[in-house]
């Protein structure tokens, strides 16, 4: 018996638990802040958008235009970003990406021209591309493969709280600092929301370490003990034995080879189409939920703020509830699938309750546990089938496709609104839901089919079997 594994066999399953709890309690509590800080710096422009129209004369295509230049910016460097985080450290990376997306915040307040909000928004989204696939990837520095779909949606939980928090904790900012003089309200409210990503940048640097080996918050024993865990990890989903395990191969190829192959790759591909259809329909519910809340009911809008916080805190458990069992169970597909058919569920009992609150309320409610759960999956499914030296690049095009749809999701759901009812458009992402979970029922049946990585990673999934006897 090798040494690591002799060292997992003294201490067991219940030690190993207990040194992973101690790592995600030092790392992810950080982390979803930042997270969170991430999402409101991105969105308070939405908020405003309609006090800096009235304050510089900005029509609406000149906010619509602003939100597809930080789009443009991420998708172009979500790989660039990844590369660097990769090469300097997370500490490093995190530290420059929050110090420029604050400036980024900060300057907003002084714009004058749209053509300087397009650039403000185009450099904020290269500066936040590599935050979210960053942290992804920090995550498999730490966890193995079978602990990682709960890490991600702990992480993850955070955006929903975000979604949550944003516009009260905006309004009431705006409505305090409204009475300042100097600047004009919004003003100052960017220039207040610049400060969270400022001093988080610069504690992030001093508190996180980029590799369990340079944690001195572990003993070196337990930093043994994560060091050969993840290796037989990496060892069991690709072959070989631990010993085989080189995280820093010098013949390893140029990451422009390793991002031509995953382009090429349709199980990779698929994954990221997957992506594109949940998040472009994620953001369709994220941005209209309150219109149809507005719609289901004419209570007065503390009751309505009141009412949509019910499917964010729904999403939130359930998140954690099924990533937990996915990992527990050992089991990616049949999870995320379900996940998809919660998601497209529950619009549909929305629909069928035409109009009925309660029935409605909880249609929406099922779908966001649905929708929730269901990225923090397809994330832990891509990095069980990516190498070690593929990680970096093939989570960035994951992620970039995923926030593609992003972009469209949106305005999608105006045109579907525009075109027929509330109906038409929930309608129309029960089809998109159900749709992303046979696009990734197919990558994986493809990666099966090829025996490359995938076939390691659906070895334990029960529908993987069932499929292959098939």
């Amino acid at each position: 018996m090798s040494q690591g594994a002799t060292l997992l066999h003294l201490r067991g399953a219940a030690g190993m638990d207990a040194i992973y709890r101690k790592i995600s309690w030092r790392l992810l509590p950080l982390l979803m802040l930042c997270c969170a800080v991430a999402y409101l710096d991105r969105v308070n422009v939405d908020f405003v958008a309609r006090h800096i129209g009235a304050s510089l004369a900005f029509r609406d295509h000149v906010h619509s235009w602003g939100m597809a230049a930080f789009f443009i910016g991420y998708c172009m460097f979500a790989v660039p970003s990844n590369l660097l985080l990769e090469h300097l450290g997370t500490r490093k990376m995190l530290l420059r990406m929050m110090l420029g997306w604050a400036a980024c915040c900060a300057a907003s307040a002084f714009v004058r021209a749209p053509i300087e909000f397009y650039l403000i928004r185009f450099l904020l989204g290269v500066f936040e591309a590599g935050f979210f696939p960053g942290v992804i990837l920090y995550l498999t520095w730490w966890f193995p493969s079978g602990r990682r779909a709960r890490a991600i949606a702990v992480f993850a939980a955070s955006t929903l709280a975000a979604v949550m928090l944003a516009t009260p904790l905006s309004s009431a900012m705006l409505q305090a600092l409204t009475t300042l003089d100097l600047f004009d309200g919004w003003q100052w409210l960017l220039l207040a929301q610049a400060a969270p990503p400022l001093v988080l940048g610069v504690f992030a640097w001093w508190y996180l370490d980029d590799r369990p080996g340079d944690a001195e918050w572990l003993s070196s024993f337990e930093q043994q003990m994560v060091a050969q865990d993840l290796a037989r990890d990496e060892a069991r989903r690709h072959g070989g034995s631990d010993k085989d395990v080189d995280m820093g191969d010098a013949d390893a190829p140029s990451a422009l080879a390793v991002l031509w192959g995953l382009l090429r790759d349709r199980t990779m591909v698929l994954l990221g189409a997957a992506n594109l259809l949940l998040t472009g329909a994620s953001f369709a519910i994220v941005h209209w939920s309150p219109a149809l809340l507005q719609r289901w009911t004419a209570s007065d809008p503390a009751h309505l703020a009141l009412l949509s916080l019910v499917p964010g805190l729904a999403g939130i458990v359930g998140m954690l509830a099924i990533g937990y069992d996915s990992d527990r169970r050992r089991e990616r597909r049949g999870h995320f699938v379900a996940s998809t058919v919660l998601a497209a569920g529950g619009l549909g009992l929305a629909i069928a309750a035409d109009g009925m609150l309660a029935w409605s309320l909880a249609g929406l409610a099922l779908a966001t546990v649905g929708i929730a759960a269901a990225t923090p999956l397809l994330l832990a499914i891509a990095t069980d089938l990516l190498t070690r030296g593929q990680m970096a690049i093939g989570i960035a095009v994951v992620t970039s496709m995923g926030v593609l749809g992003g972009a469209f999701g949106p305005a999608l759901g105006a045109r579907l609104l525009a075109w027929g009812d509330t109906a038409a458009m929930l309608a129309a992402l029960v089809g998109t839901y159900l749709a992303a979970g046979l696009v990734l029922l197919l990558a994986l049946r493809l990666a099966s089919r090829r025996g490359g990585p995938a076939s390691q990673s659906g070895q334990n999934d029960k529908l993987a079997r069932n499929s292959d006897q098939r």
